[in-house]
């Protein structure tokens, strides 16, 4: 029969046994989520749920706006384009309908509640229904290419590296969009599945530089065109694009620099009259007096915002040009 004693020395081993199958399920649990988080793309996220290939396929291009052939879903090109180009996942119906819902709040409360006329309602629902999802459309646009053109010299070495080692070019690309961080990773990723799932080397390239909108891109689809067609060695040619691309970012860059007192200059000339507006509607609400109520302030003040609006444009093109 099993004394005290012994019985309480196998409570204890029970007990440490358990504490540490418990800290080890803990531990399982975290690294398995601390993987997945340190996933470095989206598709290799979306691979990771062990969900068939094919179908992270479709999803990734719904996600984007687009069929599940890789074209555009919907009728508008081209706002269909600027969406999938932003990089914005999700319903392109639903990322609307938000903004048209925001809008049309904002219109009923500057009307019913905060008494503005109808005109000054219409316009800030048309604003926010339309002009600033379109803004913040471009906006996410171009800092995703300016990302994308950031990684694709590096991705360029990555693939003749590949194809220096005997790799054809469909395994280099899926080494790119495994190693790769996003955009970059999950673009090309799609190309890779694309091409895995039957479409040519040279649509699914033609693809992913629609979907992303870089220019530079169409260099490479034309390289990968020509060189299925007449032959040539591919790794020279994807190195000295390589080369081109860099040196352009550089260039780039330097202008950038070069301009940033004329892009500094125009922003603190264009917002230095509405920061001196608002400071005297703060600390001096009366000093306008009845102007206010004057027939006139309406379209001088459309007239001069839409002059200052013209003066920015001109700035804006004049330190951001293409070369």
């Amino acid at each position: 029969m099993m004394t005290g004693q012994t019985l309480l020395y196998v409570v204890y081993v029970l007990a440490a046994a358990s504490a540490i199958l418990a800290i080890e399920a803990l531990y399982v649990s975290y690294a398995g989520r601390r993987a997945r988080a340190g996933t470095i793309n989206r598709r290799l996220k979306r691979l990771a749920e062990e969900a068939p290939a094919e179908q992270t396929l479709q999803g990734l291009l719904r996600e984007r706006g687009l069929s599940e052939t890789g074209d555009f879903a919907l009728g508008a090109i081209a706002i269909n384009r600027l969406y999938t180009q932003s990089g914005v996942t999700g319903n392109p119906l639903a990322f609307a309908g938000m903004f048209l819902a925001a809008g049309a709040v904002v219109g009923l409360l500057m009307r019913l509640i905060l008494g503005f006329g109808f005109l000054s309602s219409s316009l800030a629902f048309l604003f926010l229904g339309f002009a600033f999802p379109l803004l913040v459309l471009r906006r996410a646009r171009n800092r995703r290419i300016a990302r994308f053109a950031r990684q694709l010299p590096d991705a360029l070495d990555m693939i003749v590296r590949s194809l220096r080692a005997g790799h054809p070019t469909s395994v280099a690309i899926a080494l790119v969009a495994r190693e790769m961080p996003d955009p970059l990773g999950t673009e090309f990723g799609i190309a890779s599945d694309e091409i895995t799932f039957g479409i040519s080397l040279e649509q699914a390239v033609r693809k992913l530089s629609e979907r992303v909108g870089y220019e530079e891109l169409h260099l490479l689809s034309v390289s990968l065109s020509i060189q299925a067609k007449t032959g040539g060695n591919l790794t020279e040619i994807l190195s000295n694009l390589s080369a081109v691309l860099r040196e352009r970012q550089k260039i780039r860059l330097k202008i950038r620099a070069l301009s940033a007192e004329g892009r500094w200059s125009a922003i603190l000339i264009s917002a230095f009259p509405l920061i001196m507006f608002g400071i005297l509607l703060l600390i001096a609400p009366s000093y306008y007096g009845d102007v206010w109520n004057d027939r006139l302030v309406t379209p001088v003040f459309t007239i001069f915002g839409l002059w200052a609006a013209l003066g920015d444009y001109i700035m804006y093109r004049m330190v951001n040009f293409d070369f």
